[in-house]
């Protein structure tokens, strides 16, 4: 099951992200968690440490690793190195679940960046297409990670948004993308709900098949984000959140 989550910075994806880890973790399976947001910590929120965290090379900055799989420099270079092992050697562990950093695309400019693209598009080739795991991708406000290609692996892109017209816009555009790129299921999760007529308002905004789901805002998550000693995130620490996951698998399997 290949899961992608994504929505405008602030509306709590890691955190949805965290909690879907933990509870296909829970459930027995092995989880590739997957860091592609350079702005947020998706491994501190699991409970690694944050100093090992913070230590982890993004893969698209491994450039002694990217040279060696691109079979050396020049204008000739594989467009699809083999990475099993990177996937392995370069993540880090707790429990069943294997945490790993991306980093974020290399854009255009004075320097050519090919190599280090092909290379995460072929780690996640290689989590889409040949892991039979749990792979769960927090992405970052859009889904520039996926290509047309490595889409094609996506079970699901979740696409969380707060109840604000700049959240939604941000949510119909990430729905635009997805399903440009041909992902079959795209769903709409509300989050940090906090009344009748915030619910109402997200509601109107999509239709109901494209929602799978509000989450009530809830003030001890927002304590855990402060506090440093109990900043990891138990999987039912926000409310409602199990009949949401089991709506994902549900929806996933269907």
């Amino acid at each position: 099951m290949k899961i992608a989550i994504s929505g405008k910075g602030g509306v709590g994806k890691t955190t949805i992200s965290a909690g879907l880890v933990k509870f296909f973790s829970n459930q027995g399976h092995r989880v590739y968690a997957v860091d592609a947001d350079p702005d947020v910590s998706l491994g501190v929120t699991l409970g690694l440490p944050a100093r090992e965290v913070e230590q982890l090379t993004p893969l698209v900055d491994m450039k002694e690793v990217i040279e060696g799989k691109s079979q050396g420099g020049g204008a000739f270079f594989d467009l699809n190195p083999k990475v099993d092992d990177v996937i392995e050697d370069y993540s880090l562990k707790i429990g069943n679940i294997r945490f790993l950093r991306m980093g974020g695309i290399k854009q255009g400019g004075s320097a050519c960046y090919c190599k280090e693209n092909s290379f995460l598009n072929s780690v996640l080739n290689t989590l889409l297409f040949d892991q039979d795991d749990v792979v769960i991708l927090d992405m970052s406000a859009g889904i520039e990670h996926l290509t047309r290609g490595t889409s094609q692996g996506v079970d699901l892109v979740l696409v969380v948004t707060e109840p604000t017209r700049v959240s939604v816009q941000t949510a119909r555009v990430v729905q635009k993308l997805a399903k440009d790129m041909g992902i079959a299921r795209v769903k709409v999760l509300g989050n940090k709900i906090r009344s009748q007529r915030e619910e109402d308002f997200f509601k109107s905004q999509f239709s109901p098949g494209d929602i799978i789901g509000a989450i009530p805002f809830d003030e001890r998550v927002l304590e855990m984000a402060m506090d440093e000693e109990t900043g990891v995130l138990q999987e039912d620490s926000i409310k409602g959140t199990a009949e949401i996951y089991k709506k994902i698998v549900d929806e996933v399997k269907s």
